[in-house]
């Protein structure tokens, strides 16, 4: 039985109609339930026998994904040991003194040094430690451009919109909905940047999760007597992908999302 190594692989198996009869939004999501042992590949109608019979099942031997996270890490940190980091900080927006590479993500502090060892004044988790050591390792440093788009018209974000809509813009939509303080801790705690009538919405700011992977959230405030529902968007600058590839973009995306959740959590609780 062949083993899939990644989510990718398993969606490169499925036909991309979005057909829904699996019970998932799109084949990535369904893709991602196969890696993660959720669902098996026949209850896809659209395969092959042939190819059920070849991979259904191993995916539910995959390691679980915070043990795929650590490892994905572990390679990371062994690359970043291997290169120039005062060469990669010139180019990135970065700075390098003591051995150590120092940038900023959401104005908070994220350094690592020659023997991969990391040091930041925010807390360490896979959504933002694989990101950086990505941008590190593989950025171009390429300015941003000061042209935004959506996720959808982002090379790779072709394949994975429908997804980043589920995952990203729709749960925060939800956060700006209930929790009127969004924004204003967007400023205050993560060095967010309000701009003027983009997109004509009601609020634009800009986050710089990385120093040249800028993102922009617009907003839409529900307008009842018009019978108009919110809305929320994320723009990405043009050049997103020249430094930070499309997984590591929407990792990062998602992560954000999480962590904005928790933050209007707490927020509530007593």
């Amino acid at each position: 039985m062949t083993q899939p190594d990644n989510i990718m692989e398993i969606f490169k198996l499925l036909d991309k109609s979005n057909c829904r009869k699996c019970d998932e939004p799109t084949c990535l999501a369904f893709a991602a339930a196969v890696f993660k042992g959720q669902k098996q590949l026949n209850e896809c109608p659209n395969l092959e026998n042939e190819i059920i019979e070849r991979y259904d099942g191993a995916a539910s031997n995959q390691m679980p994904l915070e043990r795929e996270a650590e490892e994905a890490m572990k390679q990371l940190k062994t690359k970043i040991t291997k290169i120039d980091l005062s060469l990669s900080a010139q180019k990135l927006g970065a700075k390098f003194s003591d051995g150590k590479l120092t940038i900023k993500c959401l104005g908070k502090g994220f350094s690592i040094d020659t023997k991969g060892n990391i040091t930041t004044e925010i807390h360490v988790h896979s959504w933002i430690v694989i990101p950086v050591l990505n941008y590190i390792l593989n950025g171009a440093g390429i300015p941003a451009s000061g042209k935004w788009v959506p996720f959808r018209e982002l090379d790779g974000g072709k394949t994975w919109h429908r997804l980043f809509g589920q995952r990203c813009e729709k749960p925060l939509k939800k956060v700006a909905d209930t929790y009127t303080d969004l924004f204003e801790d967007m400023i205050r705690l993560f060095d967010g940047r309000q701009v003027e009538n983009l997109y004509s919405s009601d609020i634009s700011l800009v986050l710089h999760p990385l120093p040249r992977v800028p993102i922009l959230i617009s907003y839409w405030k529900p307008e009842p007597e018009e019978g108009l529902e919110s809305d929320l968007s994320i723009f990405f600058d043009s050049t997103a992908e020249e430094n930070l590839n499309i997984e590591s973009i929407y990792l990062l995306s998602t992560g954000l999302v999480i962590m904005f959740e928790k933050l209007a959590l707490r927020h509530g609780e007593p």
